[in-house]
């Protein structure tokens, strides 16, 4: 019999096991998956896909500097931002690979995953938010354990203005693009003057009965103008 049990038994007061640290290997500032996700997703447009790619790279070469071999992405970088372009759900934004997913598609180890991740983050490429979930122990044990994280693309303004004249937006028409245009409204306005007057309004209105009734105005119209008296013969609406 022990000390601790002689003074159990003699002051009656039973010993209470202290709570336990688990250690629980969580990262800090981690969300539980499902928390905050729908808000942090947003859709990508697949049409920039290789524009945004694109200004990474030009991004990269830009700013390297005199003597280095990379620039401040690197190209293990690079590798990692076109395999997530790869396999993101364009229509809802999900992107949350595992580190282990990445290191097998790029063949690369995890520190130069992990490193090019966050080389993407610091430059403003892409934005991450940590999870967890529940491990499902009862009593002892971890309770939440780490997943993977939630990601999503962002573009720094001199990316941006790379994109930007790859997809031709803010992009002004060159001249002769303007005249051609010009020419081309011309034709069609001529074309559409040809017709009669019934084929004109269906050509130009979507709605067939607005057309048929302007047309029937149209024609009262034309009709009252040729007419040697200039006088209205009656509308039939």
């Amino acid at each position: 019999m022990t000390a601790r049990s002689l003074f159990e038994i003699a002051t009656g007061i039973e010993h209470q096991a202290k709570a336990r640290r688990t250690f629980q290997p969580v990262r800090r500032n981690s969300y539980t998956a499902g928390e905050r996700e729908g808000r942090f997703w947003r859709p990508v447009d697949p049409r920039t896909k290789w524009a945004n790619i694109r200004a990474a790279e030009v991004y990269d070469r830009n700013n390297k500097e005199p003597g280095k071999r990379n620039g401040p992405l690197g190209h293990i970088a690079l590798e990692v931002l076109r395999e997530l372009y790869r396999i993101v759900d364009y229509r809802t934004g999900r992107l949350d690979p595992s580190i282990d997913f990445l290191m097998r598609k790029v063949c690369r180890s995890r520190a130069a995953v992990c490193h090019a991740l966050a080389r993407l983050r610091e430059h403003g490429f892409l934005e991450w938010i940590r999870r967890t979930e529940p491990t499902g122990n009862e009593g002892w044990g971890p309770q939440v354990k780490q997943i993977s994280n939630a990601y999503r693309f962002g573009l720094p303004k001199a990316a941006r203005k790379v994109v930007d004249y790859i997809t031709g937006r803010n992009r002004p028409a060159p001249d002769d693009d303007s005249h051609r245009r010009r020419q081309e409204a011309e034709a069609t306005e001529a074309m559409l003057q040809s017709l009669p007057v019934e084929e004109r309004m269906r050509a130009t209105i979507d709605n067939p009965a607005l057309a048929e009734a302007l047309a029937r105005v149209g024609r009262l119209v034309e009709t009252n103008a040729s007419s040697p008296s200039g006088q209205n013969p009656g509308m039939d609406l």
